[in-house]
């Protein structure tokens, strides 16, 4: 029983090692997208059609 305890917190410790070396590698901008931007002007945008606006029709009445 024991060494379940043991393995759970040495899971626990190398959990919180890697969710800190996460941390610091967003923080210190390791995941930033540097060349997207700049070959985004050469891809051509999809065009996007219009839908046609639905005509308000008014029932006159006698």
């Amino acid at each position: 029983m024991s060494v379940i305890y043991m393995l759970l917190i040495i899971s626990i410790i190398v959990a919180v090692i890697f969710f800190i070396a996460f941390i610091i590698a967003v923080k210190n901008g390791q995941y930033d997208d540097s060349y997207t931007p700049s070959v985004r002007m050469l891809f051509e945008d999809e065009l996007v059609k219009e839908q046609p606006k639905p005509s308000l029709k008014t029932k006159k009445t006698n």
